[in-house]
């Protein structure tokens, strides 16, 4: 049997159509450590400019990740007739990190979470226009229009007080949720689909990473304040969360159904709150919180299916 045909055969039986315990324990960690990871951005932010962080974070994450794809015999599947399907995505993964660096400089961990972790709804309406099988149920309609009212209650109150964030920061987090839902369209559109969750991530970070670096001056001095903990946090950052969680993330939407995955997402934001609130004493406003019920609530409905009669 030809290598692809077998590799197929070990994709399906490795797919499961029910999240289990191991699952569901990987699931929360994931999700803790992604909330963990906007602390981590804002952090590292005192000290590297964002988009120049974003950019050296994409460069040492090739070498993780390029690496990864080495060492479990992966390498083959990132194939230059997936050049362009790449570049594709590397692009949007760099626009999606650039707004998202960018947010986490001027606007609240819990604010730009709460809006960045709309992205399952903006993937259900582009599947719902784009994909085969993914079209808007009544119920699923209620869900994208749920969320779409705490994004804009997330992006309409005010915070007062210092440090409060910026209308500006909120839209930027806005504008990395539509980037991410346009790499997860991508990932299943294109012929990428095929190459698999790793060499998808090895184009998203050997592509992004020169765009990020080479648009890096246009955003001001590459150094602020650095100190010895903010490279600490880029080699966190590079290795953990994005050659760990990220190939971790796709791993789980590859063998566990993807709207089961997906729904869990909103427990990111979630984290996030809490994260943002014990770490930089952000506030727990009612809007926020009320914000994150109607996305959190969208993103579960969004991703219902129909009962099967």
């Amino acid at each position: 049997m030809p290598a692809k045909g077998r590799a197929a055969m070990m994709g399906a039986r490795m797919r499961k159509d029910r999240l289990d315990g191991r699952g569901l324990g990987a699931l929360l960690a994931i999700t803790l450590l992604l909330a963990l990871n906007q602390i981590i951005v804002k952090t590292a932010n005192a000290g590297l400019q964002p988009v120049f962080f974003a950019g050296l974070r994409s460069a040492l994450a090739v070498v993780f990740v390029g690496g990864w794809l080495v060492w479990r015999g992966l390498w083959v599947r990132v194939r230059l007739a997936d050049l362009w399907p790449g570049l594709a995505i590397g692009a949007i993964f760099a626009a999606e990190f650039m707004c998202l660096f960018i947010a986490l400089d001027l606007t609240l961990v819990s604010r730009a979470s709460v809006i960045f972790y709309s992205m399952p709804v903006w993937m259900g309406l582009l599947g719902h226009f784009f994909l085969p099988g993914e079209r808007l149920n009544w119920l699923r309609a209620s869900g994208l229009l749920l969320a779409f009212l705490g994004t804009a209650v997330a992006i309409l109150s005010r915070d007062t007080g210092p440090g409060a964030g910026s209308l500006w920061g909120d839209l930027c987090a806005l504008g990395g949720a539509w980037g991410w839902a346009g790499t997860a369209f991508l990932a299943r559109k294109t012929r990428l689909r095929e190459a698999g969750p790793e060499a998808q991530l090895f184009w998203m970070v050997a592509v992004s990473a020169p765009i990020l670096l080479a648009l890096s001056p246009a955003f001001g001095p590459l150094l602020r304040d650095i100190q010895p903990l903010h490279w600490v946090l880029l080699f966190v950052q590079s290795s953990v969360v994005v050659a760990g969680g990220f190939i971790a993330w796709l791993w789980l939407l590859s063998v566990y159904p993807t709207t089961t995955v997906a729904s869990f997402s909103f427990l990111s934001p979630l984290f996030a709150i809490l994260l943002g609130h014990a770490f930089f004493d952000e506030p727990l406003s009612l809007p926020l919180l009320v914000a994150f019920v109607l996305v959190a609530a969208g993103i579960i409905l969004v991703n219902r299916r129909a009962r099967q009669s």
